[in-house]
């Protein structure tokens, strides 16, 4: 056989890092089914709630209605409709972009631009907590990798060359739940005449000003970032993602991005719905004052229970276990109290640093941060 695939899987197992998918009887939402069991759902990343609001899912219908299942042909060929176009339109009005560029996922997005930009002569710089798009993409790129310490500016500066190449980062990690200094980061590029991409994939419609994301919550200017990206499967509730930034760079991707020209495009039905979300989005104030009370609970809950989480003001909120096997423990037992808390185990986080990932929604209430503390209270007194 020239691929030993077992011997891979086994070792994979031996580690206590064996992964298998779970099949959903029911959408997202505060509740979901498994195995004809119903759980009070933390893993999931629709921060706002939105992926069940009956308006979305009618703005999906009407969008099928007008455009149809599929987009049919890349966006270069026949798949760009107007629906695609007012997406575009919608974002950079919202986020203040001269240009937009929809991709069908965020992966597909951050592996374009690192791709397309990128060649031998340049260097990035990427936090080392970044997502594994940016990461394999910055390996696969002909340009040096050079990876900074998480968050450690000092450490970014001693490594950064003047107009070299890219300073990326995430602006909430997706892992961790903290936020990118995106303000020394726009600073530092400034002063070296590098250009900074900030992934905020988990910030976007949760954080800032009209959900308009992690810069503006720091008070960013949105033209300080040459390259933004984000997704819309998170508090948009739909799914895809999008770049932003300067009418060349989106003229250049359209051009020379291998995972733009010979896609697919989203449906339209789809990037019709996305326009709905982030209307609503827009307006959606309760919601994310909602969702900053419960995450205030569950820090106050989880500090007086003395748990081991790191600093974070957004909807991540890790409870570092450790050990990949004891965390696989913990969150089977948390599932037998009726509660879906996901473990987080290498290589999708460092060796020693296993979790448990809660991700708190505005579909929450209190009672339920309630319980889930009582629950964790009760789990982790046996281990």
């Amino acid at each position: 056989m020239p691929f030993d695939l077992q011997t891979a899987l086994d070792e994979r197992a031996r580690e206590g890092l064996f992964r298998q998918r779970q099949i959903l009887q029911s959408g997202q939402n505060r509740f979901i089914k498994l195995n004809d069991q119903t759980y009070l759902n933390f893993s999931s990343n629709d921060y706002l709630g939105l992926a069940s609001q009956p308006f979305l899912t009618k703005a999906w219908q009407e969008g099928l209605e007008r455009w149809g299942a599929g987009s049919g042909a890349s966006p270069l060929v026949t798949g760009y409709t107007q629906a695609h176009a007012d997406l575009e339109q919608t974002l950079a009005e919202w986020l203040g972009l001269e240009a937009v560029l929809l991709f069908s996922t965020g992966f597909s997005a951050n592996q374009a631009v690192i791709k397309a930009l990128l060649q031998k002569d340049h260097i990035q710089y990427q936090d080392r907590l970044n997502h594994a798009s940016l990461q394999e993409a910055g390996s696969q790129s002909p340009g040096k990798m050079q990876r900074f310490r998480h968050n450690d500016m000092v450490h970014l500066e001693s490594l950064l060359q003047p107009q070299s190449g890219l300073i990326i980062s995430e602006g909430v990690f997706s892992m961790d739940g903290d936020q990118a200094p995106c303000q020394q980061l726009a600073d530092l590029a400034a002063q070296t005449g590098n250009w900074l991409m900030i992934d905020d994939a988990h910030g976007l419609g949760v954080l800032g000003q009209q959900g308009q994301g992690t810069l503006s919550h720091q008070n960013v200017s949105s033209d300080r970032i040459n390259i933004r990206m984000a997704t819309f499967g998170k508090a948009l509730g739909t799914a895809g993602a999008f770049v932003g930034g300067s009418r060349q760079l989106i003229d250049y991707l359209i051009n020379f991005a291998r995972d733009y020209v010979y896609s697919t495009h989203m449906p339209s039905a789809q990037a019709y719905a996305t326009t709905a979300a982030i209307k609503w989005v827009r307006q959606a104030d309760a919601e994310r004052a909602h969702l900053q009370s419960l995450i205030s609970a569950f820090r106050a809950g989880v500090a007086d229970l003395g748990l081991n989480i790191p600093e974070s003001e957004t909807a991540i909120q890790p409870l570092i276990i450790g050990d990949a096997e004891q965390a696989m423990n913990i969150a089977n037992r948390l599932r037998t109290r009726g509660l879906w808390v996901s473990a987080i185990r290498p290589p999708t986080v460092p060796k020693g640093t296993a979790r448990l990932r809660i991700t708190l929604t505005a579909a929450h209430q209190q009672a339920d941060i309630a319980l889930l503390l009582n629950e964790l209270k009760e789990c982790l007194s046996h281990v």
